[in-house]
């Protein structure tokens, strides 16, 4: 029984180490600019955790093994070795800082640089259970938008409110543009000001690897950069209620003409 135990353990760890490894079950393909470290860093960790995870379970199976009932090699009580816990803490804590440090450049470059000052601005607006996307328009300026003018019975902008609850009294509202899906240039700068009506959501593009909270009250800054044009999914990747496996968008990259041509329609200068 022991002796099946340890190919037991022998042959789980080693399934799952190679389930890992299997292309098709990897990370979703990527167009964003900052994509590669995010992904570089990803397999950093998953290389790094992925040896610890076999070392110990090929080293359990070998102990289960080796010290099984009726082996003349019995186990023997040990008052530990201080140097070998002192070095297997110390080289844990070195692998760990690693991590932490290579992580935490690639997250500042991401999150706490500021977008182009030529960036493309757009709005996005979560609520229980869609998206909403704003642009500024001809004006380059977003409309004054009021809580109290929430009317989500209302998809129009301008004169009314809508859903964003633009104030119809600031002249540079008018001419805002509201949109389900995210259509956005490639190969430009993207900034984005996510703000949520309710709950807090998630904003979750998993081709860009880009992910960040959308908190009631607050007004979150995040950019990105596109790289390829195509059709991709938006998530809310925070539990949010009921139906938030419903809450859904697309991400539509399209080339720079294409973008300026669907611009000038949404704003009815066509």
């Amino acid at each position: 029984m022991p002796r099946i135990l340890a190919i037991a353990i022998w042959l789980i760890a080693l399934g799952t180490a190679a389930v890992f490894c299997v292309p098709r079950w990897g990370l979703p393909r990527a167009i964003s600019a900052h994509a590669g470290a995010i992904d570089q860093q990803f397999r950093m960790t998953m290389w790094v955790m992925g040896a610890a995870f076999l070392g110990v379970h090929l080293t359990l199976g070998f102990v289960v093994w080796r010290y099984r009932a009726g082996r003349a090699v019995r186990a023997a009580h040990s008052q530990g070795n201080g140097r070998l816990e002192a070095g297997l803490a110390i080289g844990t804590a070195a692998v760990f800082l690693f991590l932490a440090i290579t992580g935490q450049r690639v997250w500042a470059g991401l999150k706490l640089s500021e977008a182009p000052a030529e960036a493309v601005q757009v709005e996005v607006v979560g609520q229980q259970f869609l998206w909403n996307f704003r642009y500024p328009g001809p004006d380059g300026r977003f409309g004054r938008t009021e809580p109290r003018l929430y009317n989500d019975a209302d998809a129009t902008i301008g004169a009314r409110p809508g859903p964003l609850g633009i104030d119809p009294r600031d002249p540079a509202g008018r001419d805002d543009i509201v949109t389900k899906t995210l259509v956005v240039p490639v190969d430009r700068p993207i900034r984005i000001l996510l703000r949520a009506k309710d709950v807090t959501h998630d904003f979750y593009v998993p081709a860009l690897r880009l992910k960040q909270d959308a908190v009631p009250g607050m007004r979150i800054s995040v950019h990105f950069t596109a790289r390829e044009e195509g059709r991709y999914e938006i998530a809310c990747a925070e539990l949010c209620g009921q139906l938030h496996h419903q809450m859904r968008a697309w991400l539509e990259v399209r080339s720079r003409d294409a973008y300026e041509k669907w611009l000038k329609t949404m704003s009815g200068a066509e």
